[in-house]
């Protein structure tokens, strides 16, 4: 059985995928509210108008997943970006591969998220749909709305049993 690794989920690792969507010192924030907010500012691009679309705003419910959990298949949207900011502080994982075509178990990078951070897909990343570690979590998601119908979905199927996330974090 191939178990694929997990890292910690940083800026820097993550860039080639998105963004980090995350408050913290590092990211560039200002008092507003005549002091009683902080604005963490411009946390993840956004991409969501090619042909038409538009932001939509959901809430998605994630089942904790069994571990050890067979990876097995990835989505991507080529015509949009997708941002998943959990309402919880439960940890998640993120799993992502940077290939243009269909990807290979062996291009697979899996993310473990501290509390308090978010991601933003960039179009056309392959990931895995979410990854709910110890409880059911509640997601904000920014994401395309199609306008025509469009399809924004493609999968990619990896050989049965062939990488696997062992689910510790």
């Amino acid at each position: 059985m191939q178990f694929i690794s997990t890292e910690v989920l940083t800026r820097e690792a993550f860039a080639p995928f998105g963004d980090v969507i995350e408050a913290g010192e590092s990211i560039r924030h200002f008092a507003i509210n005549s002091g009683y907010a902080e604005r963490y500012h411009d946390l993840a691009t956004i991409d969501v108008a090619q042909a038409g679309g538009r932001p939509l705003v959901s809430i998605f419910r994630a089942k904790p997943r069994t571990f050890p959990m067979a990876v097995e298949m990835l989505e991507r949207h080529p015509l949009g970006s997708q941002a998943f900011i959990p309402m919880s502080q439960m940890p998640f994982f993120v799993v992502v591969a940077a290939s243009a075509q269909a990807p290979r178990a062996s291009e697979l990078r899996c993310f473990v998220t501290q509390a308090g951070q978010g991601v933003n897909y960039r179009p056309g990343v392959w990931h895995h749909p979410l990854i709910a570690v110890d409880a059911s979590s509640d997601f904000l998601v920014i994401d395309r709305g199609t306008v025509t119908g469009e399809p924004n979905c493609d999968e990619a199927q990896l050989p049965p049993g062939s990488l696997w996330l062992r689910g510790a974090h």
